[in-house]
């Protein structure tokens, strides 16, 4: 056995039950260990060094689960999206057909009903592409973390090929002599529920913002547009504040309501799934865990069928508070 194994076989279920969810949705670190899972391992690399436990996170330049999953997802954008839209523009088909349909009814639908009515017929073209862009990107990035595909590789690894559950990142294999699928196994597969991905998106749509409301007023007008003109000047000491605060609110807004609403349903249906384990060690009975698995695996069902509601909602939400906020920016209304 293992020092992983040992480790995990002393613990309760009560207490493995915590670490293991974080695990399963976190960036390539294993809480319980304290040990940093990246796919692609670069010791040291510009002068940025490792550094020790969690804060490996925070230091490495190595590749990690959320950026292998980002670079899926961009590959997964381009050759259902972008590679079909030139191929159709390149032709001289007069109306498009198949999975061009889908395609343009929803550039349609994102063009007039979301950019338009907020950015006016004006700016329509200008910011639309940019909107599209963050519409695909997240529905691709929120849908592939509802597909269990790393888990049914962890189960082929782990019981068909006979490799522990022991893993290190690629290309240091002498730590702990294993394959490139374990390292593949660790962390969670939806980018969106990581904070610094959405802090990313977030962040392009603040500076659009700025943009937006420098090409249609000017940069100094821009700037003064942010609060009401002909107000008394004490109400500017109260009002300027609160409004260079609500430029950063923003984005803040963004960055949790995509990050929390695709994390948490993934904590939910893990804690319900424990709920089986954790009964039947509680009780010291087999029977105890299945009793609960009648009530917790149908409840597990419905929050994912709910669960795939929630990947289109945020990506729809996203795109559309990102035109909300680049018209306010655009059509000053004060």
């Amino acid at each position: 056995m293992s020092a992983v194994e040992t480790g995990h076989a002393s613990q309760s279920v009560m207490e493995q039950v915590g670490p293991n969810i974080i695990h399963h949705v976190s960036n390539t670190y294993t809480p319980i260990l304290e040990k940093f899972h990246p796919i692609i391992y670069f010791p040291d690399l510009f002068g940025i060094e490792k550094g020790h436990g969690m804060y490996n996170i925070l230091y490495s330049m190595s590749v990690t689960k959320h950026v292998f999953m980002l670079w899926i997802v961009a590959l997964l954008v381009g050759i259902a999206v972008i590679i079909p839209v030139r191929k159709f523009l390149s032709s001289n088909k007069a109306a498009p057909s198949g999975w061009m349909n889908g395609i343009e009814a929803i550039v349609q639908f994102i063009r007039d009903s979301i950019v338009k009515p907020n950015v006016g017929p004006k700016w329509v073209m200008t910011w639309t592409p940019l909107v599209l862009t963050f519409f695909f990107f997240i529905l691709f990035a929120n849908g592939i973390g509802m597909i269990p595909i790393f888990d049914l590789i962890g189960a082929v690894n782990r019981f068909v090929l006979n490799i522990p559950a022991e893993t290190s990142p690629l290309w240091s294999a002498e730590l702990h002599g294993d394959n490139f699928i374990n390292g593949l196994l660790h962390g969670g597969v939806t980018a969106t529920g990581n904070f610094n991905v959405t802090a990313g998106l977030a962040t392009i749509t603040f500076f659009s913002i700025m943009v937006a409301g420098t090409m249609a007023h000017g940069f100094i007008n821009h700037w003064k547009n942010l609060a009401p003109h002909g107000l008394a000047w004490p109400i500017y000491i109260i009002l300027i504040p609160i409004e260079l605060m609500g430029l950063f609110v923003k984005p803040f807004a963004l960055t949790m309501r995509l990050a929390a609403n695709m994390t948490g349903g993934h904590i939910a249906l893990l804690a319900l799934l424990s709920l089986m384990a954790i009964f039947g060690e509680m009780f010291h009975s087999t029977i105890a865990g299945v009793g609960v698995a009648f009530v917790a695996i149908p409840i597990s069902v419905a929050i994912s069928a709910l669960e795939i509601i929630v990947v289109l909602v945020q990506a729809y939400v996203f795109t559309l508070l990102t035109a909300v906020f680049v018209g306010m920016a655009i059509n000053v209304h004060h």
